[in-house]
């Protein structure tokens, strides 16, 4: 068998093939990606993915919130008495936000318009809304106005950032006659 030292001077040294072999596998990057990567991803991935979690979380949040207003304004457009009734519409709103339930603020409002100026005054009651509808086609128009509200405090807290947000759904439909 051949050996693969060489013996010079007295001292033993390695042949030309190992000490190749030696600075191939000294200047070689296996591995210092995959460390690279894993500190990228610590340093910038992670608060990456947490901030998209709880922006997620807080859009789902706000649909919810505007879901269960539409939902209460629904129940109260079906007629003139269900506008009126309040609880109904507030157990509306609960049921279609279960996630936030009894938490759940909704105030709903009811008012009354000119057919003539929808966008205009708003009257609390149908006669006074009569009185200032005049004219041949000018008549009055019920509107409910539901506003949901809820404070989320998110999942992770961050410096620098309000510690609870007031998210708010707002609904408005014309009451069937």
């Amino acid at each position: 068998m051949m050996r693969m030292a060489a013996i010079v001077n007295g001292i033993e040294r390695p042949g030309r093939r190992w000490f190749q072999l030696y600075r191939a596998l000294l200047h070689q990057d296996r591995g210092s990606a995959m460390v690279e990567l894993a500190l990228l991803m610590s340093l910038v991935g992670l608060p990456l993915l947490l901030g998209a979690t709880e922006l997620g979380n807080m859009v789902y949040a706000s649909i919810e919130i505007s879901n269960a207003a539409h939902s209460a304004a629904m129940y109260g457009g079906i007629s003139l008495s269900l506008a009126s009734d309040n609880a109904g519409m507030t157990t509306a709103a609960q049921q279609e936000a279960p996630d936030f339930s009894t938490g759940l603020s909704v105030s709903p409002n009811l008012y009354f318009v000119c057919s003539s100026a929808v966008g205009g005054t708003q009257y609390s009651t149908q006669s006074d809304a009569n009185q200032a509808c005049t004219g041949g086609t000018n008549h009055s128009l019920p509107f409910i106005k539901v506003t949901t509200q809820e404070s989320l405090t998110p999942l992770i807290r961050v410096p620098g950032l309000p510690s609870t947000y007031s998210m708010v759904g707002v609904s408005v439909m014309e009451v069937a006659q």
